[in-house]
């Protein structure tokens, strides 16, 4: 059972490995026939020079090969995607992205007909001077057909490029960049083919036309025998793709009559019940009845966030799978818990989404839109004033509120030019997070410089405001790294981004045993690890945290110690 499980997940990987793949070379392909386009807004002579290095790379036979099987195996791996989909209600850029990849060969087969099939076939001269010619002086309807053709293609392969980058941590930071790219693209591509347009129907430019070019594709155009193939050629292409569409609609209306007739119910806590056919995902299933579920990974089995907890038998259940498997491990759920994206129930069955989306319909205007977040290797910061409350019991809340803004400045500017993410202020302490876009190791170093200069800080102003405080200004930091949900969480316009999971607890613990301990900063060992800092000498212990079986080893940073930043080792 097990050979067979890993043997249908490596299959599946395999086939989006190679729609992705496919894909890619089309869109490098499209992207530098667009960039070829955009060269027309120079001149005419310069978009077929570039033309002659395009037609170099994909005219070939290796270019020629590589080109069409990706467009065969895209093809066919997206309409059997659609036939593996068991219900047709998907988000919104989803269903964006099949509508315009469907209609991609309906918008370009007639454009490689009159190019790359008419020039292998009858050595028609498909230039720039040509094709622009016939679709902007002769037949300006399919100039604006093609026009469709590239926004629908560069869309098409916008939204999949999105699709595939949108979980990597430096994706965030280009986005600007790489929108900025997808709206110039498509733009000066039209540009420059209207600019050409223009010049080619200056009736000046037209003494210069090559007649024997005129002449060649005269020939083309003008015989009969040649048109009746082409018009052959044509109908087999269509014909091929329209049968392909019609095969996959009448294999899903078939099996959707089967189904029928052997459908599970899903039951979900607010009473709801879904009737689906057998095979169907939990997730599919609470789609299909229009509840709302999270599936930051758009149902891949590569997050937790559809996981959903089994009210009743759950023993009885199809096994999770490899990949499954490896998610439910990672997150340590327990046998009840499964993934509604993987979970295809054998009979009915009782569920409870584990993370639930708040259904918000009224909204303050400009509120930021909750997001479940997703896991990332973080480092997180607590500091505390020790002995807040001796502090300040004496002094007024005027008083009191100075130094607080006083200490909370230390913190906000500590944080920020160590290159983290001051989270929030908690009463006479904050929390910091480090490594939202860069490597644990990075953010690790980047919370050991922030610790030195908080103290630093803090040392400075304890000084200042030394006659004024019964008791010396003194914190405590705690310091820890590892996975958390990171994600924009809260209500309205009351919404931030923060982090949640054990790793903020354990940091949160380093602090109370920085307290306990009379030390300035506590770090855990993959903090001390992963940084490379140099901790000779600094005494090292274990602790017990609520939650964990075995204790974990911390380093104790006296104050002495902790205003100066920890060398990297040699």
């Amino acid at each position: 059972m097990t050979t067979v499980s890993a043997t249908g997940i490596f299959s599946e990987r395999a086939i989006r490995r190679a729609r992705l793949g496919s894909g890619l070379v089309i869109f490098i392909f499209v992207l530098l026939h667009l960039s070829n386009h955009a060269l027309g807004l120079i001149s005419l002579d310069a978009a077929d020079k570039a033309r002659g290095l395009f037609l170099a790379i994909w005219r070939n036979p290796v270019g020629t090969a590589v080109f069409y099987s990706s467009v065969l195996i895209h093809m066919t791996l997206v309409l059997r995607a659609i036939y593996m989909r068991r219900s047709l209600v998907m988000p919104k850029g989803e269903t964006a992205q099949i509508a315009l990849g469907l209609l991609i060969p309906l918008l370009l087969i007639d454009h490689v007909i009159g190019t790359r099939v008419a020039h292998e076939l009858y050595g028609y001269i498909d230039d720039y001077e040509t094709i622009v010619t016939m679709q902007w002086i002769r037949s300006p309807s399919t100039g604006m057909r093609q026009a469709l053709a590239v926004l629908a293609v560069w869309i098409h392969g916008c939204i999949g490029i999105h699709f595939w980058l949108r979980y990597r941590p430096w994706y965030i930071d280009l986005t600007p960049l790489l929108l900025a790219l997808a709206i110039l693209v498509p733009v000066l591509s039209l540009l420059g083919f209207v600019q050409m347009g223009r010049t080619l129907a200056d009736p000046s430019y037209q003494l210069t036309i090559n007649p024997y070019e005129q002449s060649v594709n005269a020939h083309y155009v003008s015989d009969p025998e040649v048109r009746g193939q082409i018009a052959t050629v044509r109908a087999g292409l269509y014909g091929a793709f329209s049968a392909s569409l019609l095969l996959v609609v009448a294999a899903r209306a078939r099996r959707r009559m089967k189904e029928r007739l052997d459908q599970v119910a899903v039951h979900y806590p607010g009473g709801e019940v879904i009737r689906v056919p057998r095979g169907f995902t939990v997730l599919e299933a609470s789609r299909l009845g229009g509840l709302p579920h999270y599936s930051v990974c758009g149902g891949k089995g590569q997050c937790s966030t559809c996981r959903v907890q089994i009210l009743g038998d759950y023993e009885n259940l199809p096994p999770p799978d490899k990949m499954e498997q490896t998610t439910l491990k990672r997150i340590k759920a327990g046998p009840d818990v499964r993934l509604a994206c993987q979970l295809r129930p054998n009979a009915d069955i009782t569920v409870a989404p584990l993370l639930v989306p708040a259904v918000e319909p009224t909204l303050p205007p400009n509120s930021q839109e909750t997001s479940p977040g997703r896991e990332r290797d973080i480092a997180v910061l607590f500091v505390d004033i020790r002995h807040f409350t001796t502090l300040t019991e004496t002094r007024l809340p005027f008083d009191v509120v100075f130094l607080l803004n006083r200490y909370f400045a230390i913190i906000g500017k500590a944080v920020e030019q160590a290159g983290g993410r001051l989270d929030k202020f908690i009463g006479d302490g904050a929390m910091a997070l480090f490594g939202l876009n860069t490597a644990p190791d990075e953010a690790c170093r980047q919370a050991l410089s922030a610790a030195a200069a908080i103290v630093a800080g803090i040392d400075k102003l304890a000084a200042e405001l030394a006659d004024e405080l019964t008791l010396p200004l003194r914190i405590a930091i705690g310091i820890h790294t590892g996975p958390a949900v990171v994600g924009t969480m809260g209500y309205g316009r009351v919404r931030s981004m923060t982090a949640i999971g054990d790793t903020v607890n354990v940091a949160s613990r380093l602090e109370t045993a920085a307290k306990e301990f009379e030390a300035a900063v506590v770090i855990s060992e993959p903090v001390a690890n992963l940084s490379g800092a140099d901790l000779a000498g600094i005494e090292s212990r274990e602790i017990s945290v609520r939650g964990r079986a075995l204790p974990l080893k911390v380093y104790v940073i006296p104050r002495e110690k902790a205003a100066e930043p920890l060398e990297g080792k040699d």
